[in-house]
Formats: C-alpha cells, sequence, structure tokens
C-alpha cells in the first residue's frame, strides 16, 4: 500500500466527528469498529471507497488520498502556485494529476528539498518557528569560511529588524557550509551572510526534519508508507496556529514595601505630632540639670 493511501483509523473517525482519536483506538481494540466487514488494527488505514462501520452503523466515508511528495526544485522554478501569472510555477513543473501546493518556499536561485502535498493542515504544523522543525542548507560563497565567520552566523545575526536565533553552522569546504534552521525568514541566509559581507553563490535544501534529499534535480517521489509514518509522529505535538505571546509573569507573592509618603503628608504629620504633645514647662530640662 502506497504511503499516500488513505489515513488512519482513528483520524478518519475523529474527523467523521464520531469520538476523539483516543476513544477511536479503544473502539477498535473492543472489535467494534469494522473496515469491509473486518475488524481493524489500531492504525490501519482507512482509502477512499473503504466501508467502515462503527457499532455496525455505517460511518459516511468523504476522504480523499493525500498526496506528500518529496521534490528536488532546481534553480529559475518560482515556488509558488500562480498558474496564470508565473510561466516557471512550480506546479506546472512538477505536474503532479491532483493539486498539490508547495509546503514554504525555496528563493528562485535557491535549489533543494521542499514537500509538496495536498494536506493544508501539515503546513503551518512544519513551518511555524515555535514547532522548532530544523530544516538543513548546504550553502557556498564567494570568499573563505572562518571560524569567526561560523562563530558569528552561529550566534544570531540582525536582519530585518530583528536577531535571527541561534543556530547550528559548520565548515565542510573552504567556500562552503552547513546550516542548520528552525525558522525562516525571508531570504534569512543570504541575508545573514550579506550583514558579513558575504554573498551567496550557491544555496541547496538538503534536509527537511527527518526527511532528506534523495532525488535528482527536477525530480520528485511519493513518501514511503513508513516516511508518512513517521511525519505523523513527528508532527503530533506541533501546533498549527500562531505562535502564542509570551506569557506575563505572575506577581511575587513577596507583600510589596509601602511607598514613602510624599513631602506634604510628612510636614502634616509632624504637625499633628507637634500638636499632640504636651509643653514643658520653661527653664527645666531632662534630670533636672541646667541648660
Amino acid at each position: 500500500m502506497s504511503g499516500n493511501e488513505g489515513i488512519r483509523i482513528n483520524k478518519f473517525l475523529s474527523e467523521a466527528g464520531i469520538c476523539s482519536r483516543r476513544e477511536a483506538d479503544r473502539l477498535v481494540e473492543l472489535g467494534r469498529v469494522s473496515i469491509n466487514g473486518k475488524n481493524p488494527s489500531t492504525g490501519q488505514r482507512v482509502k477512499r471507497n473503504d466501508k467502515v462501520r462503527v457499532d455496525g452503523r455505517e460511518v459516511e466515508n468523504n476522504h480523499e488520498d493525500r498526496v506528500y511528495l518529496v521534490f528536488n526544485k532546481p534553480p529559475g522554478i518560482v515556488t509558488t502556485t500562480d498558474t496564470k501569472g508565473e510561466r516557471d510555477n512550480i506546479v506546472d513543473y512538477v505536474n503532479y494529476p491532483t493539486r498539490v501546493f508547495p509546503i514554504g518556499r525555496l528563493d528562485k536561485d535557491s535549489e533543494g528539498l521542499i514537500f509538496m502535498t495536498s494536506d493544508g493542515d501539515i503546513v503551518n504544523k512544519i513551518l511555524r518557528a515555535g514547532n522548532d522543525h530544523e530544516k538543513e542548507y548546504e550553502v557556498t560563497v564567494d570568499q573563505r569560511v572562518t571560524d569567526d565567520f561560523v562563530h558569528k552566523m552561529s550566534t544570531g545575526v540582525p536582519i530585518l529588524g530583528k536577531v535571527t536565533r541561534k543556530c547550528k553552522v559548520e565548515q565542510i569546504a573552504a567556500f562552503t557550509f552547513r546550516i542548520t534552521l528552525t525558522q525562516g525568514m525571508n531570504r534569512q541566509i543570504r541575508r545573514m551572510c550579506e550583514y558579513f559581507g558575504f554573498e551567496v553563490m550557491k544555496l541547496k535544501r538538503t534536509r527537511i526534519m527527518h526527511m532528506t534529499l534523495d532525488v535528482g534535480s527536477g525530480q520528485w517521489r511519493p513518501f514511503t508508507e513508513a516516511e508518512v509514518l513517521k511525519m505523523e509522529e513527528v508532527l503530533k505535538d506541533s501546533s498549527n496556529t500562531a505562535d502564542s505571546k509570551p506569557k506575563k509573569k505572575s506577581p511575587s507573592s513577596k507583600p510589596k514595601k509601602p511607598a514613602p509618603p510624599r513631602r506634604e503628608d510628612r510636614s502634616k504629620k509632624k504637625f499633628a505630632s507637634a500638636k499632640g504633645r504636651t509643653a514643658r514647662p520653661k527653664g527645666r530640662n531632662n534630670k533636672g540639670r541646667s541648660r
């Protein structure tokens, strides 16, 4: 069975509104679910024409097989779904028989690994910087790579009004280095290099999460079943919503010191204190001593 065929039975029942995924697993274990008249195993996949029943009642199957492709984008191809306005768009180049779109982007001059899919649910899970999914690149520049350059690139570079995240950088040849990012700012690597006076001559993405580039330039292939399962595992705790703002610190449990009184308040207190004192008789002092 192709890795692009079907979805897991627990996800199928969850999306059909029958129950949660956890409850679906329990129903499967109890033998209350059938696929084409047979009790499935936990994790079995439901395909387009399968007949699914829960306690004998058929569950409507509107599922369409999701497509996941590994594509090695060559230089000159534009990562866009605009098939009318851009002649060299990635969608027409891949020419897949059903609708697919790219996850993220690579600059026109860049090359390498990019995912194509029909599954909109996973896009933000992969791309959100807050999910910390790694993307690895090999970069060739116009000057010799130095230890100082590697160190500065890895500790954060000010571009586009902010400082990039710390990242892994290592030299792999005289003019080439490998960099691993968990964020995707516009033309990030090129801008980082430009900040230090380096120009990128070649930029190639070689890895996204657990998936490494293994097809020739301009070629694509579907995910294997094992790769789909691994991707689901990697993304299961990832958010597909925008990164939340950092929480405000809770107020300290220690009691706050009272603010010092204003000058006028001090004056009033002194005045009130003076009014309340008993005046001493003239000519006498403490302990009977003369002045």
